[in-house]
């Protein structure tokens, strides 16, 4: 089961590992916490601006994300409905309903009866430490962790992990082929977040060979990537980038020793 923030979060953080799962015969489940409201309108149009219709951005991204999953062959999707908080700069999270201002208790309840009726064996959701704030990522993880603890039905915890090297080697495959991206060009301050990320990962995934899977269902969330570094990054240089998903465990029952290549080491029979 992935636990995340908005529609999309599910493909960039663990679109490789869910279609690899589900190639598997592994039963996969995705919780999207947000219906994704504060992401861009038509043209790009930013929350705020006039021409933005909240209602009709989570429409197409609630059904943007409907046809990712099924690109990557989730057997479940479920969606909390939880409004947008946007990011951490933005007024639009002092929201009432915003999902960072919803009790803890409320939705971590939900996510319990989630967890009861799924049963997971692993479950993966955002990093509270890896640098990257937005409110709705930091209450994700907080309402994961805070399900798991009080249900203690998942046998492993992890959180998705973005290190140096990934970057390092998508940039240098980009650097090769001559093409400058300037959002994958770090200052020092964001170098040292993701070398102590880097330090941290636990568990590194081989989803080669469904790194075409996940780049489709990336593109399925038209409305947000087609102006993001994600549509401007070449097949080859993807590949390099996110042939490997890489996690840090941070709750496990069985006892596998790390570092791991599977996130089902210790479940299996």
């Amino acid at each position: 089961m992935a636990v995340m923030a908005h529609p999309d979060d599910e493909c960039s953080s663990t679109g490789g590992v869910l279609a690899r799962y589900a190639a598997e015969g592994v039963q996969t489940v995705v919780v999207t916490c947000t219906n994704g409201e504060l992401g861009d309108g038509p043209g790009g149009v930013k929350p705020g601006d006039d021409g933005h219709d909240e209602a009709a951005v989570a429409a197409t991204r609630l059904k943007e994300l409907a046809e990712a999953c099924r690109i990557l062959e989730v057997t479940h999707v479920e969606t909390l409905g939880y409004r947008d908080s946007g990011m951490d700069e933005w007024d639009f999270k002092g929201h009432p309903d915003a999902f960072c201002n919803v009790p803890l208790e409320e939705s971590t309840a939900r996510l319990v009866a989630l967890f009861e009726k799924y049963r997971p064996d692993v479950v993966i959701a955002d990093d509270d430490m890896g640098g990257y704030n937005h409110p709705d990522h930091l209450r994700a993880h907080r309402v994961a962790s805070d399900a798991i603890e009080q249900c203690g039905i998942p046998a492993k915890f992890y959180v998705s992990a973005f290190g140096r090297s990934m970057f390092d080697k998508m940039q240098a495959a980009l650097t090769e082929l001559g093409i400058e991206i300037p959002d994958l060009e770090f200052d020092d301050a964001t170098r040292e977040v993701l070398d102590g990320v880097e330090r941290r990962i636990t568990t590194r995934i081989d989803a080669d060979a469904f790194v075409q899977q996940k780049q489709k269902a990336l593109a399925a969330h038209a409305s947000q990537i087609a102006e993001s570094f994600f549509s401007q990054i070449p097949d080859d240089a993807f590949k390099i980038g996110f042939g490997v998903e890489s996690f840090i465990r941070v709750r496990d029952t069985t006892n596998a020793p790390t570092p791991e290549d599977d996130l089902f080491a210790g479940l299996r029979d």
